[in-house]
Protein backbone atom coordinates (compact mmCIF):
# COMPACT_ATOMS: atom_id res chain seq x y z
CA UNK A 1 0.00 0.00 0.00
CA UNK A 2 1.21 3.68 -0.84
CA UNK A 3 0.97 5.49 2.56
CA UNK A 4 0.75 9.69 2.80
CA UNK A 5 1.90 10.77 6.41
CA UNK A 6 0.43 14.77 7.32
CA UNK A 7 2.54 16.37 9.88
CA UNK A 8 4.44 19.43 10.47
CA UNK A 9 7.26 17.56 13.00
CA UNK A 10 8.91 14.66 11.77
CA UNK A 11 12.50 13.29 12.01
CA UNK A 12 15.16 14.23 12.70
CA UNK A 13 12.54 16.68 15.18
CA UNK A 14 12.43 15.55 19.06
CA UNK A 15 9.15 16.80 19.89
CA UNK A 16 6.23 13.93 20.66
CA UNK A 17 4.59 14.07 17.79
CA UNK A 18 7.56 13.82 15.51
CA UNK A 19 9.02 10.70 17.71
CA UNK A 20 5.39 8.64 17.01
CA UNK A 21 5.65 9.46 13.63
CA UNK A 22 8.43 8.38 12.55
CA UNK A 23 8.41 5.20 14.81
CA UNK A 24 4.89 4.40 12.32
CA UNK A 25 6.37 5.42 9.30
CA UNK A 26 9.70 3.42 10.02
CA UNK A 27 7.82 0.21 10.82
CA UNK A 28 5.23 0.62 7.71
CA UNK A 29 7.98 0.41 5.56
CA UNK A 30 9.71 -2.27 7.38
CA UNK A 31 6.22 -4.02 6.35
CA UNK A 32 6.38 -3.30 3.38
CA UNK A 33 4.58 -0.63 2.41
CA UNK A 34 5.48 2.55 0.50
CA UNK A 35 5.32 5.61 2.57
CA UNK A 36 5.94 9.28 1.62
CA UNK A 37 5.70 12.36 4.56
CA UNK A 38 4.72 15.73 3.55
CA UNK A 39 6.34 17.46 6.60
CA UNK A 40 7.98 21.09 7.51
CA UNK A 41 11.64 21.87 6.59
CA UNK A 42 12.44 23.71 10.26
CA UNK A 43 12.62 22.33 13.41
CA UNK A 44 9.08 22.84 15.42
CA UNK A 45 10.89 24.27 18.62
CA UNK A 46 14.22 26.02 17.21
CA UNK A 47 13.09 26.84 13.70
CA UNK A 48 16.61 28.26 13.09
CA UNK A 49 17.74 24.30 12.52
CA UNK A 50 17.03 23.57 8.79
CA UNK A 51 16.41 19.82 7.12
CA UNK A 52 16.67 19.38 3.44
CA UNK A 53 13.17 19.59 1.09
CA UNK A 54 13.70 16.42 0.13
CA UNK A 55 15.50 13.26 1.54
CA UNK A 56 15.01 9.68 1.39
CA UNK A 57 15.60 7.85 4.77
CA UNK A 58 15.03 4.30 5.42
CA UNK A 59 13.44 3.42 2.95
CA UNK A 60 10.85 6.64 3.35
CA UNK A 61 10.42 9.53 1.18
CA UNK A 62 10.59 12.84 3.00
CA UNK A 63 9.23 16.03 1.23
CA UNK A 64 9.85 18.91 3.05
CA UNK A 65 7.99 22.69 2.56
CA UNK A 66 9.05 25.88 3.91
CA UNK A 67 6.82 28.39 5.65
CA UNK A 68 7.19 31.36 7.94
CA UNK A 69 9.41 31.42 11.17
CA UNK A 70 7.79 34.25 13.37
CA UNK A 71 8.02 32.64 16.87
CA UNK A 72 5.58 32.11 19.38
CA UNK A 73 5.65 35.17 21.25
CA UNK A 74 2.53 36.18 20.03
CA UNK A 75 -0.50 34.71 19.51
CA UNK A 76 -0.76 36.69 15.67
CA UNK A 77 2.29 35.34 15.02
CA UNK A 78 1.69 32.12 15.86
CA UNK A 79 -1.15 32.08 13.36
CA UNK A 80 0.26 33.17 10.85
CA UNK A 81 3.46 30.60 11.06
CA UNK A 82 0.83 27.90 11.37
CA UNK A 83 -1.39 29.65 8.54
CA UNK A 84 2.16 29.49 6.10
CA UNK A 85 2.56 25.91 6.79
CA UNK A 86 -1.33 24.98 5.87
CA UNK A 87 -1.21 26.98 2.65
CA UNK A 88 2.04 25.92 1.19
CA UNK A 89 1.18 22.09 2.54
CA UNK A 90 -1.98 22.86 0.43
CA UNK A 91 -0.12 23.60 -2.65
CA UNK A 92 2.22 21.03 -2.36
CA UNK A 93 -1.18 18.56 -2.03
CA UNK A 94 -2.69 19.27 -4.98
CA UNK A 95 0.79 18.40 -7.24
CA UNK A 96 0.60 14.61 -5.43
CA UNK A 97 -0.98 11.65 -7.35
CA UNK A 98 -3.42 9.36 -5.07
CA UNK A 99 -2.72 7.35 -2.07
CA UNK A 100 -4.19 4.10 -0.45
CA UNK A 101 -4.04 5.91 2.69
CA UNK A 102 -3.60 9.14 3.90
CA UNK A 103 -2.48 9.69 8.01
CA UNK A 104 -2.91 12.99 9.73
CA UNK A 105 -2.14 14.02 12.51
CA UNK A 106 -2.68 17.59 14.56
CA UNK A 107 0.25 20.26 13.43
CA UNK A 108 -0.27 22.20 12.71
CA UNK A 109 -3.90 22.73 14.03
CA UNK A 110 -6.60 21.36 11.62
CA UNK A 111 -3.82 19.67 9.40
CA UNK A 112 -6.26 16.57 8.80
CA UNK A 113 -8.97 19.70 7.43
CA UNK A 114 -6.32 19.02 4.44
CA UNK A 115 -5.97 15.47 4.46
CA UNK A 116 -9.54 14.77 4.35
CA UNK A 117 -9.85 17.06 1.31
CA UNK A 118 -6.83 15.05 -0.44
CA UNK A 119 -8.77 11.87 0.07
CA UNK A 120 -12.63 13.67 -1.18
CA UNK A 121 -10.15 14.82 -4.31
CA UNK A 122 -8.28 12.15 -4.74
CA UNK A 123 -9.62 9.21 -3.28
CA UNK A 124 -8.28 6.38 -0.85
CA UNK A 125 -8.71 6.40 2.88
CA UNK A 126 -8.24 8.65 5.68
CA UNK A 127 -7.22 8.27 9.22
CA UNK A 128 -6.96 10.71 11.76
CA UNK A 129 -4.08 10.75 14.35
CA UNK A 130 -5.50 13.07 17.23
CA UNK A 131 -2.62 13.75 19.16
CA UNK A 132 -4.74 16.97 20.29
CA UNK A 133 -7.90 18.75 19.47
CA UNK A 134 -8.53 21.66 18.29
CA UNK A 135 -10.28 24.49 17.95
CA UNK A 136 -11.21 22.92 21.41
CA UNK A 137 -8.31 23.38 22.78
CA UNK A 138 -8.13 27.03 21.59
CA UNK A 139 -11.44 27.88 22.93
CA UNK A 140 -10.57 26.07 26.24
CA UNK A 141 -7.55 28.46 26.48
CA UNK A 142 -9.15 31.67 25.87
CA UNK A 143 -7.59 31.75 22.83
CA UNK A 144 -11.06 31.66 20.97
CA UNK A 145 -14.40 32.66 21.72
CA UNK A 146 -16.25 29.97 21.49
CA UNK A 147 -19.24 31.67 19.93
CA UNK A 148 -16.96 33.46 17.43
CA UNK A 149 -17.01 33.14 13.53
CA UNK A 150 -13.37 32.01 13.97
CA UNK A 151 -14.54 29.48 15.95
CA UNK A 152 -17.41 28.09 14.41
CA UNK A 153 -15.53 27.89 11.09
CA UNK A 154 -12.45 25.80 12.69
CA UNK A 155 -15.15 23.76 14.37
CA UNK A 156 -16.84 23.21 10.89
CA UNK A 157 -13.69 22.08 9.37
CA UNK A 158 -12.96 19.58 12.44
CA UNK A 159 -15.89 18.13 12.02
CA UNK A 160 -15.38 17.42 8.42
CA UNK A 161 -11.98 15.36 9.20
CA UNK A 162 -13.72 13.29 11.94
CA UNK A 163 -16.70 12.45 9.59
CA UNK A 164 -14.59 11.95 6.42
CA UNK A 165 -11.98 9.59 8.13
CA UNK A 166 -12.84 6.35 7.84
CA UNK A 167 -10.77 5.54 11.22
CA UNK A 168 -10.61 8.38 13.88
CA UNK A 169 -7.72 7.55 17.06
CA UNK A 170 -7.99 9.07 19.95
CA UNK A 171 -5.48 8.52 23.04
CA UNK A 172 -7.84 8.24 25.69
CA UNK A 173 -11.18 7.90 26.82
CA UNK A 174 -11.58 10.98 27.89
CA UNK A 175 -10.92 12.55 24.05
CA UNK A 176 -13.27 10.11 22.31
CA UNK A 177 -15.80 10.90 25.02
CA UNK A 178 -15.40 14.45 23.30
CA UNK A 179 -15.42 13.30 19.85
CA UNK A 180 -18.79 11.46 20.35
CA UNK A 181 -20.21 14.12 21.69
CA UNK A 182 -19.50 16.30 18.60
CA UNK A 183 -21.85 13.19 16.41
CA UNK A 184 -19.29 10.93 14.98
CA UNK A 185 -20.10 7.19 14.83
CA UNK A 186 -18.19 5.10 17.95
CA UNK A 187 -17.46 2.03 15.44
CA UNK A 188 -14.55 4.60 13.57
CA UNK A 189 -13.54 5.83 16.67
CA UNK A 190 -10.51 4.08 18.44
CA UNK A 191 -8.81 4.44 21.13
CA UNK A 192 -5.15 4.04 21.73
CA UNK A 193 -2.16 5.97 23.92
CA UNK A 194 1.07 7.33 22.26
CA UNK A 195 3.43 4.76 23.61
CA UNK A 196 6.84 5.17 25.15
CA UNK A 197 10.03 4.81 23.41
CA UNK A 198 10.89 1.76 25.69
CA UNK A 199 13.51 0.42 22.98
CA UNK A 200 15.54 4.01 23.22
CA UNK A 201 14.62 4.93 26.85
CA UNK A 202 15.58 3.28 29.77
CA UNK A 203 16.84 3.81 33.18
CA UNK A 204 20.78 4.33 33.50
CA UNK A 205 23.10 4.63 36.11
CA UNK A 206 25.83 6.09 34.48
CA UNK A 207 23.14 8.59 32.37
CA UNK A 208 21.92 9.48 35.09
CA UNK A 209 25.35 10.52 37.05
CA UNK A 210 26.69 12.09 33.92
CA UNK A 211 23.72 14.11 33.52
CA UNK A 212 23.33 15.37 37.01
CA UNK A 213 27.24 16.12 37.21
CA UNK A 214 26.57 18.00 33.75
CA UNK A 215 24.41 20.31 35.21
CA UNK A 216 25.53 21.01 38.52
CA UNK A 217 22.62 18.74 39.79
CA UNK A 218 24.73 15.87 41.67
CA UNK A 219 23.95 15.20 45.39
CA UNK A 220 20.57 17.21 44.81
CA UNK A 221 17.24 15.74 44.94
CA UNK A 222 16.15 16.91 41.58
CA UNK A 223 12.51 17.21 40.67
CA UNK A 224 11.62 17.42 36.84
CA UNK A 225 9.62 19.06 34.28
CA UNK A 226 10.51 17.48 30.92
CA UNK A 227 8.45 18.10 27.86
CA UNK A 228 6.29 21.04 25.74
CA UNK A 229 6.15 24.14 28.05
CA UNK A 230 2.72 25.16 27.14
CA UNK A 231 -0.45 27.00 28.37
CA UNK A 232 -2.17 23.31 28.82
CA UNK A 233 0.45 22.51 31.11
CA UNK A 234 0.43 25.56 33.70
CA UNK A 235 3.75 25.22 35.53
CA UNK A 236 2.94 28.50 38.14
CA UNK A 237 2.13 26.41 40.74
CA UNK A 238 5.63 24.18 40.24
CA UNK A 239 7.03 27.49 40.21
CA UNK A 240 5.86 29.10 43.31
CA UNK A 241 6.84 25.40 45.14
CA UNK A 242 10.17 26.36 43.89
CA UNK A 243 9.82 29.50 45.28
CA UNK A 244 8.83 28.27 48.16
CA UNK A 245 11.78 25.83 48.73
CA UNK A 246 14.24 28.47 47.63
CA UNK A 247 16.59 28.12 50.89
CA UNK A 248 16.62 24.35 50.57
CA UNK A 249 19.85 23.89 49.33
CA UNK A 250 18.88 20.56 48.94
CA UNK A 251 16.41 20.55 46.68
CA UNK A 252 16.86 21.29 42.37
CA UNK A 253 14.07 22.11 40.03
CA UNK A 254 15.16 21.01 36.58
CA UNK A 255 12.95 22.21 33.50
CA UNK A 256 13.68 20.30 30.63
CA UNK A 257 11.88 21.13 27.16
CA UNK A 258 10.43 24.34 25.46
CA UNK A 259 7.12 25.62 23.97
CA UNK A 260 5.82 29.22 24.28
CA UNK A 261 5.75 29.25 28.29
CA UNK A 262 9.33 28.32 28.78
CA UNK A 263 10.10 32.44 28.56
CA UNK A 264 7.96 32.74 31.19
CA UNK A 265 9.91 29.77 33.05
CA UNK A 266 13.03 31.67 32.52
CA UNK A 267 11.57 35.18 33.37
CA UNK A 268 9.95 33.49 36.51
CA UNK A 269 12.95 32.66 37.72
CA UNK A 270 15.40 35.87 36.94
CA UNK A 271 12.62 37.87 38.41
CA UNK A 272 12.54 35.57 42.10
CA UNK A 273 16.77 35.03 41.63
CA UNK A 274 16.11 31.50 41.84
CA UNK A 275 19.09 29.28 41.98
CA UNK A 276 17.76 26.09 42.46
CA UNK A 277 15.90 26.26 38.86
CA UNK A 278 17.53 25.06 36.11
CA UNK A 279 16.08 25.22 32.26
CA UNK A 280 17.55 23.16 29.33
CA UNK A 281 16.30 22.76 25.97
CA UNK A 282 14.43 19.15 24.76
CA UNK A 283 16.77 15.75 24.23
CA UNK A 284 17.74 14.25 21.71
CA UNK A 285 16.22 10.71 22.04
CA UNK A 286 19.33 9.22 22.41
CA UNK A 287 19.89 11.51 25.82
CA UNK A 288 17.10 10.98 26.85
CA UNK A 289 17.29 8.04 29.34
CA UNK A 290 20.18 10.16 30.92
CA UNK A 291 17.92 13.26 31.60
CA UNK A 292 14.92 11.44 32.42
CA UNK A 293 17.14 8.88 34.68
CA UNK A 294 18.64 12.00 36.26
CA UNK A 295 15.19 13.10 37.97
CA UNK A 296 14.25 11.86 41.65
CA UNK A 297 10.89 13.24 40.64
CA UNK A 298 9.03 13.64 37.78
CA UNK A 299 6.24 15.98 37.42
CA UNK A 300 3.52 15.55 34.99
CA UNK A 301 0.90 18.78 34.31
CA UNK A 302 -2.24 18.91 32.84
CA UNK A 303 -4.22 22.13 32.46
CA UNK A 304 -8.01 22.24 34.43
CA UNK A 305 -9.42 22.63 31.18
CA UNK A 306 -7.68 20.52 29.01
CA UNK A 307 -8.82 17.08 29.72
CA UNK A 308 -9.84 15.26 27.01
CA UNK A 309 -8.30 18.04 24.64
CA UNK A 310 -4.38 17.32 25.38
CA UNK A 311 -2.88 14.29 26.75
CA UNK A 312 0.72 14.52 28.49
CA UNK A 313 2.29 11.62 26.53
CA UNK A 314 5.47 12.12 28.89
CA UNK A 315 4.01 9.69 31.35
CA UNK A 316 4.76 6.70 29.70
CA UNK A 317 8.44 7.47 29.39
CA UNK A 318 8.48 8.05 32.92
CA UNK A 319 7.05 4.92 33.69
CA UNK A 320 8.97 3.25 31.92
CA UNK A 321 12.30 4.59 33.47
CA UNK A 322 10.26 3.72 36.80
CA UNK A 323 10.59 6.97 39.04
CA UNK A 324 7.94 8.42 41.16
CA UNK A 325 6.01 11.19 39.25
CA UNK A 326 4.03 14.11 41.33
CA UNK A 327 0.84 15.29 39.52
CA UNK A 328 -0.59 18.62 39.36
CA UNK A 329 -3.85 19.02 37.02
CA UNK A 330 -7.63 17.92 37.49
CA UNK A 331 -8.93 14.95 39.85
CA UNK A 332 -10.56 13.72 36.51
CA UNK A 333 -8.43 13.08 34.07
CA UNK A 334 -6.56 9.88 32.14
CA UNK A 335 -3.48 11.25 34.66
CA UNK A 336 -5.64 10.66 37.61
CA UNK A 337 -6.78 7.14 36.31
CA UNK A 338 -2.98 6.02 36.03
CA UNK A 339 -2.07 7.33 38.98
CA UNK A 340 -5.19 5.56 41.22
CA UNK A 341 -3.84 2.33 39.52
CA UNK A 342 0.13 2.67 40.56
CA UNK A 343 -0.74 3.85 43.93
CA UNK A 344 0.23 6.75 46.41
CA UNK A 345 3.79 5.20 46.29
CA UNK A 346 4.45 6.01 42.52
CA UNK A 347 2.13 8.99 42.15
CA UNK A 348 1.40 11.52 44.29
CA UNK A 349 -1.04 14.33 43.20
CA UNK A 350 -2.05 18.21 43.90
CA UNK A 351 -4.50 20.94 42.76
CA UNK A 352 -3.54 23.79 40.61
CA UNK A 353 -3.05 26.93 42.66
CA UNK A 354 -1.84 24.66 45.90
CA UNK A 355 1.87 24.91 45.91
CA UNK A 356 2.26 24.72 49.73
CA UNK A 357 1.00 21.16 48.86
CA UNK A 358 3.62 20.38 46.33
CA UNK A 359 5.96 21.70 48.39
CA UNK A 360 5.16 19.30 50.93
CA UNK A 361 4.79 16.64 48.95
CA UNK A 362 8.39 17.54 47.72
CA UNK A 363 9.98 17.33 51.00
CA UNK A 364 7.90 14.31 51.77
CA UNK A 365 9.68 12.69 48.80
CA UNK A 366 13.02 13.83 49.27
CA UNK A 367 12.69 12.77 53.25
CA UNK A 368 12.05 8.73 52.06
CA UNK A 369 14.66 9.33 48.96
CA UNK A 370 17.63 6.86 49.10
CA UNK A 371 18.86 7.27 45.45
CA UNK A 372 18.17 3.62 44.67
CA UNK A 373 17.52 2.47 41.06
CA UNK A 374 14.64 3.06 38.84
CA UNK A 375 12.54 0.18 38.79
CA UNK A 376 9.64 -0.11 35.05
CA UNK A 377 6.19 0.60 36.96
CA UNK A 378 4.36 -2.57 37.00
CA UNK A 379 1.97 -1.24 33.64
CA UNK A 380 4.40 0.60 31.91
CA UNK A 381 4.67 -2.92 29.24
CA UNK A 382 1.00 -2.82 28.37
CA UNK A 383 1.99 1.09 27.35
CA UNK A 384 5.61 0.03 25.41
CA UNK A 385 6.11 0.48 21.49
CA UNK A 386 6.18 -3.14 20.91
CA UNK A 387 3.12 -3.68 22.64
CA UNK A 388 1.08 -0.46 20.73
CA UNK A 389 2.87 -0.03 17.28
CA UNK A 390 1.35 -3.42 16.11
CA UNK A 391 -2.25 -2.10 17.45
CA UNK A 392 -1.63 0.95 15.42
CA UNK A 393 -1.03 -0.86 12.66
CA UNK A 394 -3.65 -3.07 12.88
CA UNK A 395 -6.34 0.15 12.67
CA UNK A 396 -4.25 1.64 9.84
CA UNK A 397 -3.59 -0.97 7.39
CA UNK A 398 -6.56 -1.23 4.93
CA UNK A 399 -7.47 -3.89 2.93
CA UNK A 400 -8.98 -3.87 -0.83
CA UNK A 401 -12.45 -4.07 0.88
CA UNK A 402 -12.17 -2.11 3.73
CA UNK A 403 -10.34 -2.19 6.97
CA UNK A 404 -7.90 -4.73 8.29
CA UNK A 405 -9.21 -6.56 11.18
CA UNK A 406 -10.77 -3.78 13.02
CA UNK A 407 -13.19 -5.85 15.87
CA UNK A 408 -9.91 -7.25 17.05
CA UNK A 409 -7.90 -4.40 17.15
CA UNK A 410 -10.50 -2.24 18.97
CA UNK A 411 -10.51 -4.88 21.10
CA UNK A 412 -6.39 -4.95 21.69
CA UNK A 413 -6.64 -1.25 21.96
CA UNK A 414 -9.74 -1.53 24.46
CA UNK A 415 -7.53 -3.74 26.54
CA UNK A 416 -4.81 -1.04 26.62
CA UNK A 417 -6.75 1.25 28.93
Amino acid sequence: MRFLLLNQCFYPDVVSTAQHLTDLAQELSERGHEVTVLTSDRGYDDPTKRFPRRESWKGLTILRIPSLSLGKSSKLKRVLSFGSFLVICSFRLVTLHRFDAVIALTSPPLISFLGALFVAAKGGRFCFWVMDLNPDEAIAAGWLKEDSLTARVLQRMLHFSLRRADRTIVLDRFMKKRILEKGIDPDRVSVLPPWSHDDAVKYSVDGRENFRATHNLAEKFVVMYSGNHSPCHPLDTLLNAALDLKTNSEIAFCFVGGGSEQLKVREFVRCHDLDNVSCLPYQPLEKLSASLSAADLHVVVLGEQFTGIVHPCKIYNIMSIGIPMLYIGPAESHIADLGSELGPEQVVSAQHGDHSRVSQLVLYAASLHHGEAGKPQSPAQRFSKHALLPQMLNLIEFTETGMAPIEEAVQNSAKAQ
